[in-house]
């Protein structure tokens, strides 16, 4: 990749080109991202922390690189698994910045906020609404039968397409840039990804609940001198009736503001008695 090698033309500045290496530090350090969380500007320390490798290159000057670390400490919050993709953007602007001094700094700040909502889009659909509930759907029903390959596969479907995401990320923020983006918009790529992947979010979430949630009765009626069971009446109308209520009374708790520690006690509460008073 032309943009990406490690030498460049005599004529150019070689301590003012990014290179791999540079890029593949920023990879690293991007992991750091949320380790120091803050309510006023969130993940900007981090953010800035993984910027340093290409901001010690381009900015042999301490007041010059001062001021392009405080440009990241500007409020910034993305999912993490594709932050990486405007890190790489980031770097290519910064480098732009150092070789052109008419270059307006101010616009990298501008970008990254104009990204990060659209970025976090699209990352938040996929990794928090659809792998991750694979993941621990897949990881729940084998850990459920005590198999060791709930957990491993768990963390495999979930990190494998997190950890290329990431890496790739970085070097195509890098070489694409915008370009990229707005490829993507216009010819509405991202809007049918976004939306195929809540259609399958919401397919797995479904079979979770049919198949990972128990509830039962075993309340029994008398009719005409026959013996019937109410949840066998409730299968043939429904199948999964009581597990399906249940997580909609729990969502509906959660829309309300209710909270979780407070929903697991009344969990707890409602088997507790159910079973005391023989409805459950």
């Amino acid at each position: 990749m032309e943009s990406l090698k490690e030498t460049v033309e005599p004529s150019a500045q070689p301590e003012l080109q990014v290179t791999k290496k540079d890029l593949r530090k920023v990879f690293w350090r991007s992991f750091t991202l949320q380790g120091s969380f803050n309510y006023e500007r969130m993940q900007a320390l981090g953010y800035a922390y993984s910027m340093i490798p290409v901001l010690k290159k381009l900015y042999p000057d301490p007041e010059e690189r001062a001021k392009a670390l405080k440009r990241h400490l500007e409020f910034f919050n993305s999912t993490p698994q594709m932050s990486t993709f405007i890190m790489g953007l980031s770097a290519a602007m910064e480098e732009k910045a150092a070789k052109d001094k008419e270059f307006d700094a101010d616009s990298i700040n501008s970008v990254k906020v104009a990204l990060m909502g659209p970025v976090a889009g699209i990352g938040d659909s996929f990794f928090w609404g659809t792998f991750r509930i694979i993941a621990a759907g897949v990881g729940v029903s084998l850990a459920s039968t005590g198999n060791i390959l709930g957990a491993i596969l768990f963390l495999l479907i979930f990190n494998v397409p997190h950890l290329l995401v990431r890496y790739q990320g970085t070097f195509m923020g890098y070489s694409k840039g915008t370009t990229f983006l707005n490829m993507m918009y216009q010819g509405g790529s991202i809007n049918r990804l976004t939306y195929a992947a809540g259609i399958l979010g919401l397919l797995v979430i479904g079979a979770m609940t049919g198949t990972l949630i128990e509830l039962s009765t075993p309340i029994e009626f008398q009719l005409e001198g026959a013996s019937v069971a109410l949840q066998d009446t409730l299968d043939d109308i429904l199948p999964q009736a009581l597990p399906l209520g249940l997580t909609f009374a729990i969502y509906y708790m959660l829309k309300k503001n209710v909270k979780v520690n407070y929903i697991m006690l009344g969990i707890i509460a409602l088997g507790i008695l159910g079973t005391w008073v023989g409805i459950l």
